[in-house]
Parts: C-alpha cells; structure tokens; sequence
C-alpha cells in the first residue's frame, strides 16, 4: 500500500505534534505512531518547560546557565536563538490548550531545577509533559489535514539508495522522499511518499538496563538517519537522571522530578548523611551530570545500592499538592514522602546528541528533518539543563515547519519508488534469539559505557556489541521483519555509535566522564 502527503512526521511527541499542527495550515500531513500516539517520550516529562518569564530572571541568565550546564560545548548562536524566541512557543502552547500552574495572584507557579540560577521553570503539577500532550493530540486529532497512523513502525528512510543510485555520507545532495513502514496490525510493509519528512522519534534509553524512557524508545530515528547517511553527532553524551525511583523489577524506572530538589528535597546517603557539598557547592541543585556522578561514586564507595531524598523536612501539604504524582506512586510501594526518604537511583534518561541539524531543524539530507531528543541542535552541549528539552523541541519544531512549508512549494512527489523487498526471508525464529541480544546489549552499555567509562570498558564493550551485530543483521536479512526485531537492529546502531563517539573523545566533559582521561581538553 503506498501513502501519499505534503509532510510526513514520524514520531508522535510534543516536537511532532506541534510541526505537524502549524503545517497542516499548508498541506496534507501524515503522523506516524510506533505504538499509539499518546505513548511518548513527551508524556512521562515531569519537571515542567523552561522560559524566561518574570524578573529578576533573563535572557542573558538562561543563556548562561545552559553553556555552564553543557560544560561550555554548546553552539552559543543556537541557546540565544532558543532562549530568545521560547516565550512566543510557549504562548503558543497555551494558546492549544496546555494548562501551567497558577499562583493565586494570577502568576505564573515557576520552579526551579538544577543548574538553574533563577525559577523559570512553568510546570503542569508533576505531570507537565502529560498534559502538554493533552492538549496537543485533541488539536490534531481535530484537523481535518491530518491523519495519524498508528502501530506504524519506520523501518528506513527513503534516499537514492533505494533507486539503485550509491550514497555517501558526506554526499550533499542526498534527498529523502518519504519512509517505508511496518503497519503490525496487518503485518505488512507500506511505502509512505512525502515532499518533506520530520523525525520527531525520541531518544535511546531503552539501549540501558534502567531507564526513565518508555519501551518504545530505542533510538530508531538516529539508526535510520545513520544508516541513509546522515551525519550523526555527540552520542556520546548520554545523561542519566540522578533520581529514579528505587523499585527493583519496575521498567521504566519511575522519575522523581528533579523540581523536587528545587523544592527543597536533599540527597542524602542510607544512613542519612547528606553528601552532595562534598562535590558541587550548589549541593542537591548542581546540574544532572555532577549529580549523577556523585551519586554513583557514593554507591560504589559505600557498597549501597540506592541513596535517598528525604523530603521530610518539607511542607506537607504543598509538598503534597505540588507533587500529587510523585506522592501516589511512592505511597503505592509504601513510602508516606513526608516522612520517609525516598530511595533513588540514576537512570538513563536523555541523548544530547543525535542526528545533527542546522538552525532551521534541516539535516544533511534534503528535505529531511529533526527536532526533539533525536536531533543534535547545538542546544545541550555536553549535557541537557533540566527543562530544555520541552523548550528545544517548541522551538525547533516551529523553525522547522517555517523551512517546511518553503520547501514544500517547490518540492515533487519522487516517482517510481519500489516496493519493500523481502524475498527469500522466512518467518522469524524463536524468539528468546532477539530478547536475549536484548538483554546483552542492555547489559554491555550499562556495565560498561554507563555514568563512568574507561578505554578498556569501551573496549569490551565495543568487541561484546560487534558480535550481537553481526548475529541482529544476519536474522535480519534472512526474517520476516517485526517490531521487536527492528528495535533490537536500531538499538544496536546506535550503542555502536555512543561508543565510537565516546572512544573518539580523548577528554571528560560534562556527560561524558573516562578514567583515561579526566581532564577536560581547552575549547
């Protein structure tokens, strides 16, 4: 079956939604839904959406503390681009619907999270992402020039590879002209033509055995903008969020927001002392990489296998109020937050690298874009400050869709593209073969490419993941394709790029921590 559009969206979160709502004023949009389209990175965002809204808070603070929180690797013109035009995004946002908390004079409830040198944070509750997505699946599911397709998995974009002409990564007239799709409801493979296609698609926290990410998250927009040749940049910055929920067996990990910290919550170890001063003077509100860490040096030292957030000294009933989410679940394993700590542990939460983009949202394909935690924007640097991420993906989602619409007037729908080849392929064999390559690869990247790394880490985790390569692509080539094993294929793609990127960098910096070499190399 082929699908014909204007613009194509693959991925179905804030970024997405948002692109696909301001081109839809313009042309026929398709999204496409791995599984359904509330399942996103975008709805388990607790902490809120960063902007500058009231003084004593500015442009020129936001601008800092995101270069100080990406440990100076940030690309300066694109914070100040973000930071400067995320007011409007955010009105915009309002605008469709999204619900921020009120003070009782009218003003707006702002946090504040680590890194953060002012509150600036506009949060829905503990539950922002949620309601964000709220408010945007009842504006596009209530446009008539959008249809939404879901349980549609994307399998490769569409290039002149698939014409019989040879690509090159570095080529600069690679065009896209859409994606091939596996539609599991009916178990098969459909091409969707497009004049420009967005990749909205989310991270890769599902490559670790303990992540914050949804199942669906397993980097499959990187490894298919990879695999058709795009440039792909700073994997190597995986950041973990320094406080999941302690609950042995729970996937995802649980996310205790780190507006929680803002709010007063301190990270103690189980016997109760506080530690945090010993490695950041800003305590439980450094950024989330000097967190991390120190949390996993405590654990390590100590021989414990969580800390704790003790929230007891607080307010009970705003804590309460603040925090209804948090509060329900906790309550749920037995813990009353107001009385008893929390036991935490980091998870792998966000990619700050990704397919790399320019200031419009346009990759190094043509007629292919980025936005959200799939793209490489120059806005994170060396690691993410808390709320940016929501901010970047407004921000960039609405750049992109401006250039969208101008390419789309002169674009063509390509012709003659053929049919997915599966001939000489069989159904696939058991499937204890891809769970347990899953579980390998989950363990390889959090034994060894996890908070700290070394050479001889990277190493074996380099030798471990070429075997589980060449065993994913030879059942790959030879099966029926399905979801489980496109997603072990994708994972697999990029923990090989996390790796190279990080053996390729001869420094710490932010994220990115090796024993090898601990200093951080001069800009």
């Amino acid at each position: 079956m082929k699908h014909i559009c204007d613009y194509l969206v693959v991925g179905s979160g804030m970024a997405g939604l948002s692109y696909a709502l301001k081109v839809a004023k313009k042309g026929k949009v398709i999204i496409l839904a791995k599984a359904e389209i509330e399942e996103t990175n975008t709805r388990y965002a607790q902490g809120g959406i960063a902007s500058v809204t009231y003084a004593p808070d500015n442009i020129n603070k936001h601008i800092q503390d995101t270069i100080n929180a990406g440990d100076g690797l940030n690309d300066e013109d694109i914070v100040r681009m973000v930071v400067s035009e995320a007011p409007e995004q955010i009105q915009e946002l309002i605008k469709w619907g999204a619900r921020f908390d009120k003070n009782n004079d009218g003003t707006y409830d702002l946090n504040r999270e680590g890194g953060h040198s002012e509150k600036r944070i506009l949060h829905h509750k503990d539950n922002t992402g949620y309601e964000i997505m709220r408010a945007l699946i009842d504006k596009v599911r209530n446009n008539d020039n959008i249809e939404i397709l879901e349980k549609f998995f994307a399998l490769d974009l569409i290039t002149q590879h698939q014409l019989g002409v040879p690509v090159f990564r570095g080529k600069q007239n690679i065009k896209c002209f859409g994606i091939y799709a596996l539609n599991t409801r009916t178990n098969s493979i459909e091409t969707i033509l497009s004049k420009t296609t967005m990749l909205a698609t989310g991270g890769n926290g599902f490559i670790y055995q303990t992540t914050t990410n949804p199942q669906i998250a397993t980097g499959d927009g990187i490894a298919m903008a990879y695999r058709a040749k795009a440039y792909v940049e700073q994997t190597e910055f995986v950041q973990f969020h320094p406080t999941s929920l302690f609950n042995p067996g729970e996937r995802p990990s649980f996310l205790i927001t780190e507006a929680i910290r803002g709010f007063g919550a301190v990270l103690k170890t189980v016997d109760g002392e506080e530690f945090m001063h010993k490695y950041d003077r800003r305590g439980s509100l450094a950024p989330r990489d000097i967190v991390a860490r120190a949390i996993d040096a405590e654990m390590k030292t100590r021989g414990d296998d969580y800390v704790l957030l003790d929230c007891s000294h607080l307010d009970t009933k705003k804590l309460f109020e603040s925090f209804p989410n948090i509060t329900k679940k906790c309550k749920s394993i037995g813990i009353d937050i107001s009385k008893k700590p929390i036991p935490v542990i980091p998870a792998a939460h966000y990619i700050c690298g990704g397919v790399q983009t320019d200031s419009d949202g346009q990759t190094t394909i043509e007629y292919l874009f980025a936005a959200g935690e799939v793209a490489c924007t120059g806005l994170h640097g060396a690691n993410r400050l808390a709320s940016n991420s929501l901010l970047e993906g407004a921000v960039f989602a609405n750049r992109a869709a401006t250039k969208a619409i101008e390419l789309a007037r002169t674009a063509i729908i390509r012709e003659g593209v053929p049919q997915w080849n599966d001939e000489g392929t069989s159904l696939p064999e058991e499937m204890v073969l891809i769970t347990q390559s899953r579980k390998e690869l989950q363990q390889i990247m959090s034994n060894y490419v996890g908070i700290v790394r070394s050479n001889l880490r990277l190493k074996r985790a380099l030798d471990r993941l070429e075997i589980l390569y060449r065993e994913t692509e030879n059942l790959y080539n030879r099966s029926t394709l399905s979801v489980e094993l496109c997603e072990l294929r994708n994972a697999i793609n990029v923990a090989y790029l996390v790796i190279k990127q990080a053996m390729q960098r001869k420094e710490s910096r932010g994220l990115h921590f090796n024993l090898d070499y601990p200093s951080k190399n001069p800009l």
